[in-house]
């Protein structure tokens, strides 16, 4: 009995110092392995270009709102702080909830900071605006204005002071920084001088959405409310719903621009911009405006519709851009107007139709200035003239070397309803055009008023 017991015993202490073997012996292999784990950079990791780190795959975000937020409010000091803390951070996402916010000055965009509402819920609202003449001239470099009304302006406020004589970029748009009494100190100076002989004013007007010196932005899912019965007309170089001057490589996706009094949307002095699936509708000027040197625009699956002059302005040197299935009616100008230094564009598989004057339309400029070397394709141009007889297409100007090719040009109204009366107008100074493969319905198919054809 006691030498069974004995047996077992040894038998049990054999196994347990096994058993303890094995335990330090998977220890060790452990220890062994995660000794061994290679946190070394892997072949495919690369710094950023402007940064000393590799990408990373989480980045900073924060949510606004007026609820179940991480920062809480109702107007543009909630959203600019939300989009001031990103920046700090170097970059991420701002994510606005839905509902509506009053803006008493344009959310400012920031580098590599990505905006993005809920798409057709996230409504940024400008708010009522107020104008007011100068008591004393505003000198150019001036950065403060004395105003003989200063009801509604307010620190912090948005605002822009012009006079007759200082429209587009010598209008200045700002934010009012102090008060003593009737004189407000504004972060930027004058850029023209505002005299009170030419009848100078300043004005709480300013675009919705901005963004100066920037790249990397993105902005998406928002609707821009311009409320233009509340508020005076800001000219499309420095405002609109959507502003950018100087902000490289921007992406403006899925947004809705409407009721601003002025562009939906203006970028200028700004290269490679997307503007991709948004909406410019019953602005007081005009829809889209890509200008003043903006080079690569990419323009896609947007619509422009039931604005005050054009649906689409390419201003000046606009060049190698695509604009491309993109609808353009019932504006109050022209579907797309094209001219000064706007070369080597592609306009394909647009549908221009219904607008009040020539669906498509180059401004008359001379030999130096013109807008060679343009292709447009594959577009519709359909029942424009609405305000009396049109082109499908007119050319002006010394404009050379373009191509138009299979787009088809009609009228589809009912005989005495038609005013697209001629396909395509050629004028007198106009330069080569190659016509291809263009289906013409009109009365006139192609009129050509050069002398030397």
């Amino acid at each position: 009995m006691r030498k069974g017991l004995k047996n077992t015993m040894k038998t049990n202490l054999y196994l347990s110092l096994f058993a303890i073997s094995i335990i330090v012996s998977t220890a060790c292999i452990s220890y062994s392995q995660e000794a061994r784990k290679d946190f070394s950079p892997q072949p495919d990791e690369r710094q950023l270009p402007k940064a000393m780190h590799s990408a990373m795959k989480e980045l900073p975000y924060i949510a606004v709102g007026k609820d179940n937020a991480h920062l809480r409010g109702d107007d543009n000091r909630a959203l600019q702080a939300a989009v001031d803390y990103i920046a700090g951070l170097g970059g991420g996402v701002v994510e606005i909830s839905e509902g509506e916010y009053v803006m008493y000055d344009s959310l400012h965009l920031r580098s590599n900071v990505t905006v993005r509402g809920r798409k057709g819920k996230t409504i940024l609202r400008k708010a009522k605006g107020v104008v007011t003449a100068l008591a004393i001239d505003g000198d150019f470099g001036e950065q403060q204005i004395t105003l003989k009304d200063p009801t509604g302006f307010e620190v912090g406020y948005g605002v822009a002071i012009w006079d007759d004589r200082s429209g587009g970029f010598h209008t200045t748009v700002a934010r009012i920084t102090g008060q003593n009494n009737n004189t407000f100190s504004i972060d930027k100076p004058l850029m023209a001088d505002c005299m009170v002989s030419n009848k100078a004013k300043a004005a709480t007007v300013f675009p919705v959405v901005s963004g100066y010196h920037i790249e990397g932005t993105r902005v998406e899912n928002l609707v821009i409310d311009g409320n233009k019965g509340a508020n005076v007309h800001l000219n499309g170089c420095r405002g609109s719903g959507i502003f950018l001057y100087r902000a490289f490589g921007t992406v403006i996706k899925d947004c809705v621009v409407r009721d601003y009094n002025g562009d939906g949307i203006s970028f200028q002095q700004s290269n490679d911009v997307t503007v991709a699936g948004c909406v410019c509708e019953n602005n007081n000027y005009l829809g889209l405006h890509p200008g003043s040197g903006s080079q690569r625009p990419r323009i896609n699956n947007c619509i422009a519709r039931n604005n005050g002059t054009d649906g689409l302005f390419l201003c000046w040197r606009v060049r190698h851009g695509l604009f491309e299935n993109n609808i353009l009616e019932g504006n109050g100008q022209f579907g797309i107007s094209i001219g000064h230094k706007d070369s080597d564009n592609l306009i394909r598989s647009n549908i221009v139709r219904s607008n009040n004057r020539d669906g498509i339309f180059f401004r008359n400029e001379t030999l130096g200035m013109a807008a060679h070397r343009n292709r447009l394709e594959e577009n519709i141009i359909e029942n424009n003239g609405t305000e009396g007889q049109a082109a499908g297409i007119r050319i002006r100007g010394q404009t050379n070397d373009l191509v138009l090719k299979n787009n088809i040009i009609r009228d589809t109204r009912e005989d005495e309803l038609q005013s697209q009366t001629v396909g395509i107008r050629i004028e007198e100074q106009v330069g080569q055009v190659i016509l291809e493969g263009n289906k013409i319905k009109a009365k006139t198919a192609v009129e050509d008023r050069r002398v030397s054809k």
